[in-house]
């Protein structure tokens, strides 16, 4: 697929992936980029980067867990654009401290209506989007947590798998709308989202010990994996993983 004067729609766009994701479409040249989040101050400064890299930017302010109001999103984006090409259903959450199986049951609910909930209703109306263009791709946000048991977040690696699963299954709407569907799974990556998982400045406990071990990923080496699966049209209910690598460590002696 030639990304080349695409139309795009990212969301959990504020910051982190989202931001870098919206920013590679624009350097790849699609035409318009329009980015969804529920923080508008965030969203605001992706949608004049993105004005800055030559690409029509609009920003829209919505809840991705609320499925009319990603609607509206998604009809709001079309009519602006004239349709679209591509997707990137990015928006996600940690459960953050205390760890499992301290996590709030209201946080629970927000997490799965977040990263399930958001997820698919974001894929399903973006393939109704995209086939109406003439066929498309969507890339689903998942994670390696979502590849292996994760006790310290059980609820966030559980949503994860979902979205892999969900992912794999929808490999047949190549065929049947045009549309290819495919997800991403990053390792930990350097995000405020790694932050919020602790008191907002700091790495949850659990997750710290961890750091020393591994480089964190950059934000912007998965938006180019995101690029690359948008672009690849043989990938259909594929996963890609993004994974870390070892940090150096001091020579023992």
């Amino acid at each position: 697929m030639d990304l080349e004067g695409t139309r795009v729609l990212v969301t959990g766009a504020a910051t982190g992936i989202g931001r870098a994701s919206a920013l590679a479409f624009a350097d790849v040249g699609a035409a318009a980029v329009a980015v969804v989040d529920i923080d508008e101050v965030g969203l605001g400064e992706t949608a004049a980067l993105v004005a800055d890299r030559g690409a029509t930017a609009k920003a829209l302010v919505v809840d991705v867990s609320d499925p009319s109001a990603l609607s509206a999103a998604f009809a709001d984006a079309m009519d602006a654009f004239g349709g679209l090409d591509v997707v990137h259903n990015n928006a996600g959450l940690v459960s953050g401290n205390p760890p499992w199986p301290g996590t709030p049951v209201d946080v629970i609910q927000r997490v799965v209506n977040v990263n399930v909930v958001g997820t698919m209703v974001g894929t399903r109306l973006a393939i109704d989007a995209l086939a109406a263009s003439g066929g498309g791709a969507i890339v689903n946000t998942a994670s390696v947590a979502g590849l292996a048991p994760m006790p310290t977040d059980a609820v966030y690696a559980a949503t994860k798998a979902a979205v892999i699963l969900f992912t794999q299954s929808c490999a047949t709407v190549k065929d049947s709308h045009g549309v290819r569907v495919n997800a991403v799974l990053p390792g930990i990556v350097d995000t405020s989202m790694v932050r919020k998982t602790g008191d907002g400045t700091t790495p949850a406990e659990w997750l710290q010990p961890m750091l020393p071990l591994i480089q964190p990923l950059e934000p912007d080496r998965i938006a180019a994996e995101v690029v690359a699966l948008a672009a690849d049209d043989s990938k259909a209910g594929q996963t890609s993983i993004v994974a870390n690598e070892m940090a150096p460590q001091p020579e023992a002696g």
